[in-house]
């Protein structure tokens, strides 16, 4: 008899690893049949913006070739000039969304957690958050003047409003039961917090950390453009002022890549902190 259940086990953990590497090779090629589709539309951009300067649809003046900007791009590498720039703007928005992303945590958790914070605070925050970012920049200007504190306060601004906004809205999706299960179980208001509220808010917490960072990002090169003697946004502007489009376009790539990696940065860490979720329940 236990040489049969030893033979059926044996089959069935067979049959689950041949499961198991199936489903890696069809994941593996659907995220290569990805990959491609998603390469479609840049190579396609490339392949117009190649065919326009070659045809001389535009001046080059207005339309460097790919082969020039490339040959920019490779110039401003080899001379440190890009990653100069690129770390001055990555700096800054470092600081920033550090400040704006905790303040917005708060802001949100209060929101959600105290109905009394919420009657008082929502209608003016949404006011507030109906102003552009870089609205506020004038008034800015008057009071701090140009330098580094205007930058980082923009950039904190961009970060807050969908960072608190998320956290309030995940708060409140909590199911109740579940918060009324910490109480049957005799969790204090930080357990309840701990172990409850902020786990189940979680999905929308980074919701509001990755929306937080594109608005700080977007936000730094917007000031950076108005305010700024270095940075991505500052070379835009240079680039513009020396009619050198090949830097402005080199510029702009740069903005374009680094905004990608840091999405997709924070896309991976939401996975693996929602696996680690998934697991621990399991």
């Amino acid at each position: 008899m236990s040489i049969g259940s030893n033979s059926i086990t044996i089959k069935v953990a067979s049959a689950q690893q041949v499961d198991k590497a199936q489903t890696q090779t069809f994941g593996r090629r659907w995220g290569l049949h990805r990959f491609a589709i998603a390469l479609v539309l840049p190579v396609g951009l490339l392949i117009a913006w190649w065919i326009a300067s070659g045809r001389g649809w535009l001046p080059e003046q207005i339309l460097p070739s790919p082969a020039y900007v490339y040959s920019t791009a490779v110039d401003m590498i080899n001379s440190g000039e890009i990653f100069y720039h690129a770390g001055v703007s990555l700096g800054r928005v470092a600081i920033g969304f550090l400040f704006g992303a905790v303040a917005g945590l708060a802001l949100g958790m209060a929101m959600g957690l105290s109905q009394r914070a919420d009657d008082y605070v929502r209608p003016l925050f949404l006011a507030f958050a109906q102003i552009p970012t870089l609205g506020w920049i004038p008034l800015l200007m008057l009071i701090f003047g140009i330098g580094e504190t205007l930058k980082i306060i923009v950039i904190a601004k961009g970060a807050l409003v969908p960072m608190a906004i998320n956290t309030a809205a995940g708060i409140r999706s909590v199911p109740a039961n579940l918060v009324e299960v910490g109480h049957a179980l005799r969790f204090g208001r930080w357990q309840t917090l701990r172990l409850i509220v902020l786990p189940g808010a979680a999905p929308s917490i980074f919701t509001g950390i990755r929306y937080g960072l594109t608005h700080s990002w977007t936000a730094l090169v917007g000031v950076e453009l108005l305010a700024s003697s270095e940075g991505l946004g500052y070379l835009l502007v240079w680039g513009r002022q020396m009619f050198w489009l090949d830097v402005v376009m080199v510029a702009m790539i740069a903005i374009g890549i680094l905004g990608f990696v840091m999405d997709k940065a924070l896309d991976i860490s939401e996975i693996s902190v929602q696996r680690w979720k998934h697991e621990e329940g399991s």
